[in-house]
């Protein structure tokens, strides 16, 4: 079970070739008080999970979560036009930290595994007319940081660091993969 709705984990899930179902976990995304980015993606990406083992209380569950900050400033997904342009020259020129968590939950053993995969990116210097390009082709509003790194976003990156590529589109393949066979259902 992926507990997720996002098309984006639901591609990447779908090149390790399993089977699998999505279910969407009902759960408040807000960061507690005082809660670094990446202990509020751990936190979520556990949550998620938690929320579709009751409704699936026999599956291997996939739960992930991601939080784009940089500096004590976050960046979630933008939502509109207006505030894809104002996160985009924020981040022009400027480092972000991507923390992508991701949990399976094996809901008959009552066992989870979770881990936060960090990504760090640096954005080009953007102008705006670099930014109204981008967002009118790519219409990026439900992506952290605006940043839609598989499609036209890539143009914006100056560079990308990170151990696990597919952290920074939302679910860390390599991580999960290596999770997914110690729950006992390996991908290959």
């Amino acid at each position: 079970m992926l507990a997720s709705t996002s098309k984006y984990r639901k591609a990447l899930l779908e090149r390790l070739g399993l089977a699998f179902e999505m279910a969407a976990p009902r759960v408040d995304e807000r960061a507690l008080h005082g809660e670094g980015p990446a202990d509020t993606a751990l936190r979520l990406s556990a949550l998620k999970a938690q929320a579709v083992d009751r409704m699936f209380p026999d599956a291997l569950i996939i739960g992930s979560d991601q939080v784009a900050a940089m500096g004590r400033e976050r960046f979630g997904k933008p939502g509109d036009h207006i505030s894809a342009v104002r996160q985009l020259r924020a981040l022009s020129g400027n480092a972000v930290d991507f923390h992508t968590a991701v949990t399976v939950l094996d809901a008959r053993a009552r066992k989870a595994d979770s881990r936060v995969v960090p990504c760090r990116v640096v954005f080009r210097t953007l102008d705006d007319r670099r930014i109204e390009a981008y967002l009118r082709r790519e219409q990026p509003y439900d992506c952290s940081a605006s940043a839609k790194a598989e499609g036209l976003g890539i143009a914006l990156i100056e560079r990308i660091m990170t151990d696990d590529p597919s952290s920074l589109v939302g679910l860390p393949l390599i991580a999960l993969c290596e999770m997914l066979e110690r729950a006992g259902l390996p991908a290959v």
